[in-house]
């Protein structure tokens, strides 16, 4: 009998011992959503599109966007992009009191109560919930048995949510030691893999939470549990995947019916590191700050060949302009970028936490980037130029198989990224070396 959710469906595949997974796309940016929508189509597969509790909640988060809002762009993006509407999943990530952290416990409750209400009403069916996070007047660290609790209050009122609109019930996502959203603002020593014994203790405290709330229903749609595999990055670093390090946190799930791992700040990770992760468990592969960078990238690429082809007069001045905005509001990175001037403001132009993400919509910002299309798409672009800049874009004009139109080339850039996820959690394709990935202290990246 078929599961009433498509991600049970491939869950349930990969826990029949197929090494497939799934990819979490948690972003709002149009450019990466059609990106990553357009790969779906080529490829025939199941798209995940997440947003955070940071970005969308019942005020509008910081993209102006409410769970129906968003919900109905992605599936406006969908259907111009000829994704199925059945091919298309939505989820929430982090949905509980995150946003409101510096207000007493109850009142941040409350508010988490009516974003997880408009998330479950709104027909997003993957909920994330996320009560790690200590509130005003908790203590630093929140006993186990709290934040299951907090979580089961989110999901009685999320299956009430659902219920009340006619919709499927969600599957949930739990956990309790839960990487931060967006990369560590400072990775220092690295991070330490989750001890089995965390895991069941997070389990047993969830599913007794669940039950004293006459929950056991929803409990059977706890599909994954969020974990520390041991992977994250910050600003300039990248703690790679370890699998002798997880391989006794691999071992637990595996005697948990129906149960997988979700990896969140997997961004950055080799793709040999990414099938890894599927193998062992980790078969939801969650990205963010990963594809705006490549998006960033794109965008810096083609305004240094427009410096190439244009008078200065004429130029769209697309990263100063953006530097610009960054600085007069600084309240997105400041805390993120430590150092001297020179050292931020190279942060806030290739940092790899992408805090510039935050900017794109600012006016003059998106002026600028209106500029620079325009520009480049006005006259034909020399090949050996874009060669310079976008060389694997390049190739691909050059092959015939894509426009030289600056939106085009800048969704291939993210689309490149988002294919090596695409290829991890496929079964019928191999990981590019089969080795183990070790990585005991975090590294320097500073071209991932």
């Amino acid at each position: 009998m078929a599961s009433s959710s498509p991600i049970q469906d491939r869950i349930a595949a990969h826990r029949r011992g197929e090494p497939i997974g799934l990819t979490s796309v948690c972003c709002s940016s149009t450019y990466v959503l059609e990106a990553a929508m357009q790969l779906a189509v080529r490829r025939g597969s199941l798209l995940l599109v997440e947003s955070t509790s940071n970005q969308v909640d019942q005020f509008g988060g910081y993209t102006g966007m409410t769970p129906p809002q968003f919900r109905d762009g992605v599936l406006t993006l969908a259907a111009a992009c000829g994704l199925p509407a059945e091919h298309l999943v939505l989820g929430g990530d982090h949905l509980g009191p995150n946003a409101w952290q510096h207000l007493p416990a109850a009142e941040a409750m409350g508010h988490a109560k009516t974003l997880i209400q408009a998330y479950a009403a709104a027909g997003f069916n993957k909920i994330h919930l996320d009560c790690s996070m200590a509130c005003a007047d908790d203590p630093a660290r929140l006993p186990d048995e709290v934040v299951a609790q907090r979580s089961a209050q989110l999901a009685e009122v999320a299956e009430a949510a659902a219920r009340g609109a006619g919709l499927p019930p969600p599957v949930y996502v739990i956990g309790t030691e839960v990487p931060i959203p967006g990369g560590e603002s400072a990775l220092a020593g690295g991070v330490a893999v989750t001890r089995p014994e965390a895991a069941a203790q997070t389990l047993e405290v969830h599913r007794q939470a669940f039950a004293a709330r006459s929950l056991r229903e929803a409990w059977r749609r706890v599909v994954a549990m969020v974990v520390q595999p041991g992977v994250d990055f910050d600003h300039s670093a990248v703690q790679h995947y370890d699998r002798a390090a997880a391989a006794s946190l691999s071992r637990f799930i595996e005697g948990q019916p129906g149960l997988v791992y979700e990896a969140h700040s997997t961004d950055y990770q080799t793709e040999a590191s990414l099938h890894a992760m599927v193998r062992d468990h980790f078969a939801i592969l969650k990205v963010g700050p990963a594809a705006t960078f490549a998006l960033r990238e794109a965008w810096f690429a083609l305004a240094m060949l427009e410096r190439e082809l244009l008078p200065a007069a004429a130029q769209s001045r697309l990263i100063e302009t953006l530097d610009e905005a960054m600085r007069r509001q600084p309240r997105h990175w400041l805390k993120h970028y430590p150092g001297a001037p020179e050292a931020q403001r190279l942060l806030r132009a290739y940092g790899l936490s992408d805090r510039c993400r935050y900017y794109w919509g600012e006016p003059a910002v998106d002026a600028a980037l209106g500029r620079l299309i325009a520009n480049l798409d006005a006259r034909p672009l020399p090949l050996a130029a874009l060669s310079q800049f976008l060389p694997e874009q390049a190739q691909a004009v050059f092959e015939g198989r894509l426009a030289a139109r600056a939106e085009d080339l800048a969704r291939d850039k993210v689309s490149q990224l988002l294919a090596r996820y695409a290829r991890a959690c496929d079964a019928n394709e191999a990981a590019p070396r089969d080795v183990a990935i070790a990585s005991p202290a975090p590294a320097p990246v500073s071209n991932p």
